[in-house]
């Protein structure tokens, strides 16, 4: 393809992993090598209305390109848009007219399917998983249902739906979460059944659905995969997540300055490290994932087993964020993951255009 890419990044968006996804945007933004790429910004506010700026810069509910800041979060006038919108002169007639889209969206109305949707309908390439792999993922539930069927192990869980009571098989203490949500957003560590009802209430504050999550006594472990089917996906180095002072992995830990520390690779033998990185692709193949993700394990203390806890899709995207971390410890630098990304979208999109339906 002659001349630079064309490429689209969308940031924000409706869930409350907002601020992580226009901080994950920035970065890319930062890394895009502008002989390579011509990059717009599609900021999504809060309240879901989208702006359109070619752009240098993303910042909190706006879009900052050559021309004046566009206020998307407050209903203003401007080049913003809510959907569902029209097909010519707004923002979706534009993202079909990139060559890739960058959807850098966290959590709910981003990571899930929705936009993915939204992008096959544009009939656009895009970065990361598609509909039913990115739907999948993000509900924990389900997702945990399809690994155990594909004979990998995760920890066990007990899911409460709407009209159900509350409930936990697994002794103290376990874990309460919304099934789909991300970044520890609602979770809560219970300890007894003192506990349980304000868990299950807080995370029903985001979520219909809620699990309970046994915990398991031992390392948690992280590791990175990137690739299509293709040739098959490749892993990083896994990592040790150390929450220093937290008693667990929460959103403090995860995004404050000095909240956890990342060890790569961890002290583990070889043959567990293997493993892990074994394990990370078998679970992104089982889910049908391509382009990346981060695959988030518990190591049991008490016999080394490999536990699979969750899958992101769409994880934190700053440059020292723990994807990046753990593909620089693994020699694949920031900017080479992008434009590897980016050619696996184009890749795929390629691929899927022989396909008769």
């Amino acid at each position: 393809m002659s001349g630079r890419l064309r490429v689209a990044l969308l940031a924000g968006g409706r869930s409350s992993e907002h601020e992580i996804s226009l901080a994950s945007a920035r970065s890319v933004l930062a890394a895009l090598d502008p002989a390579r790429y011509d990059v717009v910004s599609v900021a999504i506010g809060r309240d879901g209305r989208w702006a359109l700026a070619p752009a240098s810069h993303v910042t909190d509910g706006h879009v900052l390109g050559p021309g004046p800041v566009t206020e998307v979060s407050r209903g203003e006038t401007g080049p913003a848009e809510t959907l569902p919108v029209p097909a010519e002169g707004g923002t979706l007639a534009a993202l079909g007219e990139v060559d890739v889209v960058l959807p850098i969206l966290h959590g709910p109305f981003g990571e899930d399917g929705t936009v993915q949707g939204l992008l096959e309908l544009a009939d656009v390439a895009y970065v990361g998983a598609g509909v039913a792999a990115s739907a999948l993922a993000m509900d924990k539930d389900l997702f945990k249902k399809v690994l155990r069927d594909s004979g990998i192990p995760v920890a066990r869980h007990h899911a409460i739906r709407l009209g159900d009571l509350s409930a936990n098989p697994f002794g103290y203490p376990v874990f309460v979460k919304p099934a789909r949500l991300g970044s520890s957003v609602g979770i809560t560590k219970v300890h007894d059944e003192s506990e349980l009802e304000p868990a299950v209430a807080l995370a029903r504050r985001h979520d219909e659905k809620v699990l309970v999550e046994e915990f398991v006594a031992g390392m948690e472990v992280e590791c990175g995969v990137l690739g299509n089917r293709v040739p098959p996906p490749v892993a990083s180095l896994p990592g040790r997540i150390d929450t220093l002072e937290h008693e667990w992995y929460d959103f403090a830990s995860k995004y404050d300055e000095g909240g956890m520390e990342l060890v790569v690779p961890p002290e583990l033998p070889d043959e567990t490290i293997a493993l892990v990185q074994q394990r990370a692709v078998d679970a992104f193949t089982a889910s049908e994932c391509e382009g990346l993700a981060r695959v988030d394990f518990f190591v049991r203390a008490s016999d080394g087993e490999v536990i699979v806890n969750e899958l992101n899709t769409m994880p934190g995207f700053t440059a020292t964020s723990v994807y990046a971390k753990l593909f620089e410890a693994s020699g694949v630098s920031y900017q080479d993951l992008l434009d590897r990304l980016i050619e696996l979208a184009l890749e795929r999109r390629e691929r899927r255009a022989s396909l008769e339906y």
